[in-house]
């Protein structure tokens, strides 16, 4: 498996990728992630010139998972990070976020961040097991916090959410 990024044509594959990961939502009555929409061709497209869209291939196939990131005080934020379901447990959500790592401290931050569902298994407990840690509410810089906002007016509060954080 190989972490690279991501390629223009690509990006549509992407799209695919968060549509099928979606789906294990639907099992646990999260219907509403489920059917949201894949990040657009344009936030993609943005993140990907701004180097921060990274996918994980076998050989020369298709990605199978991919991560976004943007730096947020300081820190790799992870906006999304998904694998297909057809790849799922293989490790590659773990080599995407340590290769994260890697570039994040090369490039000097502090930590890798991001914010999840508390109680989905392959959400919080999931990032537990990488080396993540929940933040309480005091622990919150400004971006995260303005992070969160946005997810609330989104919706996202309706099932339990977290901040999470991992230092380098």
């Amino acid at each position: 498996m190989r972490i690279r990024p991501a390629t223009a044509d690509e990006l549509p594959r992407l799209q695919d990728i968060e549509r099928a990961a979606g789906e294990p939502f639907r099992a646990l009555g999260m219907v509403e992630i489920a059917d949201d929409d894949p990040p657009t061709l344009e936030a993609l497209e943005g993140h990907r010139r701004a180097g921060r869209a990274w996918v994980a291939v076998a050989n020369e196939g298709p990605p199978l998972g991919y991560l976004l990131d943007e730096v947020v005080d300081g820190a790799a934020h992870i906006e999304q990070v998904s694998v297909h379901p057809s790849a799922a447990r293989r490790g590659l959500g773990r080599l995407l976020i340590d290769a994260l790592a890697d570039r994040a401290a090369a490039e000097g931050l502090t930590a890798l961040t991001l914010t999840t569902f508390a109680e989905v298994p392959w959400n919080a407990p999931y990032y537990a097991r990488l080396g993540f840690r929940t933040l309480g509410d005091a622990e919150l810089t400004e971006g995260l916090r303005r992070i969160r906002r946005h997810e609330a007016e989104l919706g996202l509060d309706r099932w339990p959410r977290v901040c999470m954080r991992r230092s380098l």
